[in-house]
């Protein structure tokens, strides 16, 4: 899901910049560290953050918002 979620901000450039204006990160930290727990983590907290964001994700994909916040807990287990 997390990696869904980063195809959208991709997709986005406003909110792939906002996330990176947020973070300090650049788009070669995050290619490279996509499959990171602790990256996949962050994208979720700044989609998480972002209601509009969220609501696009999950519209897009028919996936409930609810279960966006699971998989950012599962990603704290990890």
């Amino acid at each position: 899901m997390a990696l869904k979620a980063l195809g959208i901000l991709a997709s986005s450039e406003g909110a792939l910049q906002r996330l990176m204006d947020q973070s300090g990160l650049d788009a070669g930290t995050l290619r490279d560290h996509a499959g990171d727990p602790d990256m996949l983590a962050s994208l979720l907290d700044f989609l998480l953050s972002d209601e509009e964001l969220l609501t696009g994700f999950c519209d897009q994909d028919s996936i409930d918002p609810k279960a966006v916040h699971l998989a950012r807990h599962m990603l704290a287990d990890a």
